[in-house]
């Protein structure tokens, strides 16, 4: 196969034909079942250098006017496969390196759970008088379970805060509620999570 993309930003053993990039794209979609953005599929596929911004971007949209892919009717910011993209996955796949397909696979997958963390689990910053604000609010579904407010001297404290609070939302909460009930079996579950953090 012609490499015909530019090499910058692409890692060893990384992709540097158009062709295979759309195909991944498209086998991105089938394996992955379900809507995801541009930015999450181009990100995927940067993460782990298996190509660079201007291809992704690129095939990702040549994919869209090809009607491989194609928006939601109720989100046009998400898309998913049409019939012809999971023609093209389901057919031309193995011309893909199984290494290749599943970097891209594992980086979207925890892109995704990233992307409803977030979702699900907000984090606000906000500059104060004497430093910054933070709140962090975990959603249970349609009600908020709990909302908490700290004060943090400067902005790379609120941003660590922020990182480790995403990381792991649930466990901030056990933490949370193991301290405030002196729930015994909490405390002692809830310090084994921590220290089993790397």
């Amino acid at each position: 196969m012609a490499f015909d993309t530019f090499d910058e930003g692409i890692s060893l053993g990384g992709i540097r034909s158009k062709t295979e990039v759309r195909i991944l794209i498209c086998y991105l979609f089938t394996s992955v079942k379900q809507p995801m953005s541009k930015e999450t599929v181009v990100d995927a596929l940067l993460h782990k250098g298996l190509t660079n911004y201007f291809e992704a971007s690129s095939c990702f949209d040549d994919l869209v006017k090809g009607g491989n892919l194609c928006p939601l009717d109720s989100n046009p910011k998400l898309f998913t496969a049409t019939a012809n993209g999971r023609i093209i996955s389901e057919q031309l796949e193995n011309n893909i390196a199984l290494t290749v397909k599943e970097r891209a696979y594992e980086c979207a997958l925890a892109l995704l759970e990233k992307e409803k963390k977030e979702k699900e689990n907000k984090v606000t910053i906000e500059k104060s008088e004497n430093g910054y604000t933070i709140r962090c609010s975990i959603s249970g579904g349609d009600m908020e379970l709990m909302s908490v407010s700290l004060h943090l001297a400067d902005i790379e404290q609120a941003r660590t805060v922020k990182k480790n609070f995403y990381k792991n939302p649930q466990l901030f909460y056990k933490v949370m509620l193991a301290t405030m009930t002196r729930n015994n079996a909490l405390i002692k579950d809830a310090l084994e999570d921590i220290s089993g953090i790397s």
